[in-house]
């Protein structure tokens, strides 16, 4: 379902090998949160989702729980930005900006932190939105 849905917004999506459920499981003990539910579909069919110009759509399970492990301790960040803590990242634009969902009241929307000016907006009305519009886009600002 998840790979026919970005191939049909880009036929030269490429995927990875599925996320083992243990794994899944792993990582949201790690994490602290379950994953959402359209996020774990996507990870049990494919370990990522790799875009127009190599950007990654949808991070791999391991990037996944390392980028949001790293987002909510890292001390530095903490002095520059508002906490990342409702929030659950699972891909970038390949500029710097970041896609997640609200972890804090969970919600099917995928939402941009753009990392210049610390800004947190709408860009998706769900995850396959998401992806039809990301993988259609001619350029990394498609959500601006």
């Amino acid at each position: 379902m998840w790979k026919e849905a970005a191939r049909a917004a880009w036929p030269d999506a490429e995927f990875a090998p599925p996320v083992a459920p243990a794994a899944l499981t792993g990582a949201e003990h790690r994490l602290g949160c379950g994953l959402p539910a359209e996020l774990a579909g996507l990870l049990r069919e494919t370990d990522g989702v790799v875009g127009p110009y190599g950007i990654d759509a949808v991070w791999p399970l391991e990037r996944i729980v390392e980028q949001n492990l790293r987002f909510r301790s890292d001390h530095s960040l903490a002095e520059l930005y508002m906490p990342f803590d409702a929030l659950l990242f699972f891909g970038d634009n390949g500029g710097g900006d970041q896609f997640a969902f609200v972890r804090t009241p969970p919600r099917p929307d995928v939402f941009v932190w753009e990392h210049e000016d610390d800004s947190r907006r709408w860009a998706a009305r769900d995850l396959r939105d998401y992806l039809r519009r990301c993988l259609a886009a001619d350029g990394e600002d498609w959500y601006r």
